[in-house]
């Protein structure tokens, strides 16, 4: 480890507070704790503000540890979590992971029967959940032995929990932290294991992209914790460098605009959907002021882009204040996106305003982060370049370079729980990854993403298209809400498609003058603009040739993606 890399202090600790390569969860925040412990860990506005130090949470994670102990469960046995974010479910995560146990985190918007499931295939004995589901599985607990509340007052509280002082068999770098369930696992659920090797070395590779992170950072916790992506890039990085963690309730842009201002922000994550509204909502609002300001705001943030990228200074934040103080966005040092690729014009806007704004890639088999764009040397049509210790190819490329990208490094999972055969197909003979992406990578080792490797369209002419490539191109149109990209069958025998977009419209813009809602002839008309315009910057062989507008929108995961195999 180098000297220079922002995770060389943990030689400090190295025989104090761990002994193996790399920490586990427990020993991290334990180190954290010594740190920073009178600093904010834990914070909730409801509707006043409400947090908890690091001291403060380490009281209450090691009581519901020894209650854990108590209860009879031992290192590696299965506890579950399950509940809208809040302090409680991270106390819940991190007591569970202290008394040396495995978490499996449930995505609290599933249905009962599939959570049933879930909890079923993991074996859990215990489950902390929120009170929508609490007096559920009380009448009807299935396995379970105990059920505790996330929210007080629904029932037996996560915060009253103790237990008495017991010596627990604390769990070892290569054991099981987490098991993630992926989305959409009715029948047969695939569990991906990681352990704390897996989550720990991606939490501090990835600030080696260089992702700098300090103490003084305030990161926000929109999306579902459950969620690989939010675990490790804002929860786990936040307890890694003594940041506070503050929770968000609600996907709604004014509720977030709200969280943004008042617990002044500086770490930003979301999802493509996120960014792209806010970043409508920002353009909208300019061009209300008229074609002139608009046109004098367009080329300054061309001016202030090219001054960034070129000579690596930001005169954005100065120049744009008050764009970025209506948005709530003035105390935002950095905006990471994930989940999904981003539009290069959106990432290239929000550098323009003067956001540090960094785009990464990465599954949940991989911890998930592999890729980073660097604030320093970022490129806008990239996911960026490969984290420290991950060794990176691809495979089979084609004459533009496009393969499956495959990988091995400290990060990447275990397998899937309690499926081998599942498990063996996904890595390569010599222990590669496969990761079910296309994409190709330049010189200096960035990653270009192309689409998924099941979802490429091959045309009449031989030619594969890459639908997320074309999605792409979409994202900042208001008057359109969800768009998907796919092929239809054009010769069954020469097995070659045609392009198609099928399109959710935003029925809150297509208005008319009066406020009604835009008859369906009209909105496909206004569609069908879009998508003529869009075909003029694309290949010949990428062009949309037939469009269906749909009256109800797609189904999406947690993470706002749309649900390709149920549409």
């Amino acid at each position: 480890m180098s000297g220079t890399a922002p995770w060389a202090f943990l030689e400090e600790y190295r025989g104090k507070f761990f002994t193996g390569t790399w920490p586990t969860l427990p020993e991290m925040f334990r180190i954290t704790v010594s740190r920073y412990g009178e600093r904010p860990c834990f914070t909730i506005y409801e509707p006043y503000r409400i947090s908890l130090t690091y001291n403060e949470s380490l009281t209450l994670i090691e009581a519901v540890a020894r209650w854990l102990y108590a209860r009879g469960i031992r290192r590696g046995d299965k506890v579950a979590v399950t509940g809208k974010n809040s302090p409680e479910w991270t106390v819940a995560y991190l007591g569970i992971l202290f008394a040396g146990a495995t978490v499996v985190p449930i995505d609290h918007q599933l249905k009962i029967e599939e959570t049933d499931i879930l909890l079923k295939t993991c074996g859990a004995t215990i489950l902390f959940v929120d009170e929508e589901k609490y007096i559920r599985y009380i009448e009807n607990p299935g396995g379970l032995k105990e059920i505790i509340s996330l929210k007080k007052g629904a029932g037996a509280y996560i915060y009253d929990l103790d237990g008495p002082p017991s010596e627990m068999d604390k769990a070892a770098e290569e054991d099981l932290a987490a098991i993630l369930f992926t989305s959409g696992t009715m029948g047969s659920p695939k569990g991906v294991m990681l352990t704390h090797q897996n989550l720990v070395a991606d939490c501090y590779l990835a600030q080696g992209a260089p992702l700098k992170l300090y103490c003084t950072d305030i990161f926000y916790a929109l999306l579902p914790l459950h969620h690989a992506y939010t675990m490790l890039a804002v929860f786990i990085e936040t307890i890694s460098v003594g940041a506070e963690l503050v929770f968000g309730k609600r996907m709604v842009t004014k509720a977030i605009l709200k969280d943004l201002k008042e617990a002044k922000i500086t770490m930003l994550l979301g999802v493509p959907m996120l960014f792209n509204k806010v970043m409508a909502g920002i353009i909208r609002g300019l061009k209300e002021k008229g074609f002139l300001v608009y046109g004098i705001i367009s080329f300054l943030m061309i001016i202030s882009g090219l001054i960034k990228k070129i000579f690596r200074v930001n005169p954005g934040k100065k120049i744009f204040h008050a764009v970025l103080e209506k948005a709530s966005l003035t105390s935002v040092r950095i905006c990471i996106c994930g989940g999904g690729p981003l539009a290069p014009s959106v990432f290239r806007k929000y550098n323009q305003l003067g956001i540090d704004f960094v785009q990464g890639y990465g599954l949940t088999e991989t911890s998930p982060i592999i890729n980073l764009n660097p604030i320093e040397h970022y490129k806008e049509t990239s996911v960026g370049i490969i984290i420290p210790q991950v060794d990176m190819k691809i495979l089979n490329p084609d004459e533009r370079g496009i393969g499956e990208i495959i990988l091995k490094g400290p990060m990447v999972m275990k397998g899937y729980y309690e499926k081998p055969d599942d498990t063996a197909a996904v890595f390569t003979p010599d222990g590669y990854l496969k990761t079910g992406d296309l994409g190709y990578l330049d010189n200096e080792n960035y990653l270009y993403l192309t689409g998924r490797a099941k979802n490429v369209i091959v045309t009449e002419g031989g030619k594969n298209v890459y639908p997320e490539e074309i999605e792409n191109e979409f994202q900042l149109f208001d008057e359109i809400e969800q768009i998907l990209v796919r092929g239809f069958v054009l010769d069954k025998k020469m097995k070659t498609e045609g392009i198609e977009a099928l399109v959710y419209p935003n029925m809150e813009v297509l208005k008319d003058e009066s406020g009604k809602a835009l008859p369906k002839e009209q909105v496909k008309t206004r569609i069908d603009k879009i998508i003529s315009e869009v075909n003029t910057r694309l290949l010949s062989y990428q062009k949309i040739e037939k469009s269906v507008i749909l009256d109800e929108p797609m189904e999406m995961t947690t993470t706002k993606k749309i649900k390709r195999d149920k549409v």
